[in-house]
C-alpha cells in the first residue's frame, strides 16, 4: 500500500484546504472505500484524464446527484452482501451540497442509506469563478456579490447545514476544520463506525477565493473556530452530543483580517464597523447557543 491513498501531482492550488481534508479523509477510511465525487474543484483537479489522484474506486457524479449515486452504490453492495466490507463516501463542495445537491442529499438521509456524506465548505463556487453560494458568509466579496459603494458583499447569512442534517434525525452529523486534523480524523473514524447515513461538514479555507496567503490556510481554519464563526459540534439522532470548547475566544477581526474577501470591512467607516459588529453578533450567538466558552 502506498503512503497515501490520495496521490500527489493533482492540480489543486497551493494551500488548498480541500486537499488537506481529502487526504485525511481517505487515509482514515482506508483502501476498502468507494467514493462518489460531485463536480467541483476536487473532482476537476484530481481526475485530469488520463490520470487520477485516487487510489480507491472513485466515481465522478454531477453537482445535483452525488448523494443519489452514493445511495445506488450502497444499495448494490447491500444486495450483494458486501456492505460489511466496503465503505461508501459521497463528497462535494458547498454548492453541490447546500444548493444544487440538497434535494438528493435530503432523500438519501431520509431513506437511511449507509453512506458518509462529506461537504468541503470553502464558502463559494470556486471551480467556476468564485460565485457566492448559500454557504458564503455575510459580508464576503465574491464575483456575484461584489463589495462596493452600494454593497457590503454577500448580504445574507449562510445556511446552517449541520442543523439541517440533524433535523433529519440521522445517526451522526458533525462539523470539523482542517485547523484541527486530529479532531477531523477522530470524527471520520466515528462516522464510519456507525451504521446509517452520516454527515461531516469540513471547513476548508480557499486561498484563491478567500484571497489569503496559502501558508495561512490551517491558521485560518483555527481562527474560524477560535472566534466562534465556525463551531465544531456533533449531533446524534438530532441531539447535540459534543461541542469543541474554547479556552480563549478571539474577536472576529482576527479571522477576517487575513482574508482579502473581507478587506472592504476595514476602511474604518461607520458602515464597515457596523458590518463587523454584525458578524461578531453571529459569532456571539454561536458561542452562547453551543456553550463554546470553556468554564475557567
Amino acid at each position: 500500500m502506498k503512503d497515501s491513498l490520495f496521490s500527489p501531482g493533482h492540480a489543486l492550488c497551493a494551500g488548498c484546504g480541500q486537499s488537506i481534508a481529502a487526504r485525511i479523509l481517505i487515509d482514515t477510511s482506508g483502501p476498502d472505500t468507494i467514493i462518489a465525487n460531485a463536480t467541483g474543484c476536487l473532482e476537476v483537479s484530481t481526475s485530469l484524464f488520463p490520470t487520477s489522484s485516487w487510489e480507491v474506486p472513485w466515481i465522478h457524479s454531477l453537482f445535483e446527484n452525488t448523494a443519489a449515486v452514493a445511495a445506488g452504490i450502497e444499495a448494490a453492495l447491500k444486495y450483494k452482501g458486501m456492505l460489511d466490507d466496503v465503505k461508501v463516501i459521497a463528497q462535494a463542495g458547498d454548492g453541490g451540497t447546500a444548493d444544487i445537491g440538497l434535494q438528493a442529499l435530503s432523500g438519501m438521509w431520509e431513506r437511511g442509506h449507509d453512506v458518509l456524506y462529506v461537504c468541503y465548505d470553502n464558502s463559494a463556487y470556486m471551480n467556476t469563478g468564485v460565485q457566492r453560494s448559500s454557504l458564503t458568509p455575510y459580508g464576503a466579496s465574491t464575483t456575484t456579490s461584489p463589495a462596493g459603494s452600494h454593497s457590503v458583499g454577500n448580504p445574507l447569512r449562510e445556511k446552517n447545514m449541520i442543523k439541517i442534517a440533524a433535523a433529519h434525525y440521522i445517526p451522526y452529523a458533525a462539523s470539523a476544520s482542517i485547523g484541527y486534523p486530529r479532531d477531523l480524523r477522530r470524527k471520520v473514524k466515528k462516522a464510519l463506525s456507525i451504521r446509517g447515513p452520516k454527515y461531516l461538514h469540513i471547513f476548508v479555507p480557499c486561498p484563491l477565493g478567500w484571497r489569503h496567503e496559502p501558508r495561512l490556510s490551517v491558521k485560518i481554519g483555527q481562527l474560524a473556530v477560535k472566534t466562534g464563526v465556525f463551531p465544531m459540534v456533533e449531533y446524534e439522532y438530532g441531539e447535540l452530543t459534543s461541542v469543541y470548547k474554547l479556552k480563549e475566544v478571539l474577536q472576529v477581526e482576527e479571522y477576517l483580517k487575513p482574508q482579502g474577501r473581507f478587506s472592504h470591512l476595514f476602511d474604518d467607516s461607520p458602515e464597515a464597523l457596523e458590518h463587523i459588529k454584525k458578524i461578531q453578533g453571529y459569532a456571539d450567538y454561536n458561542i452562547k447557543q453551543y456553550g463554546l466558552r470553556k468554564e475557567s
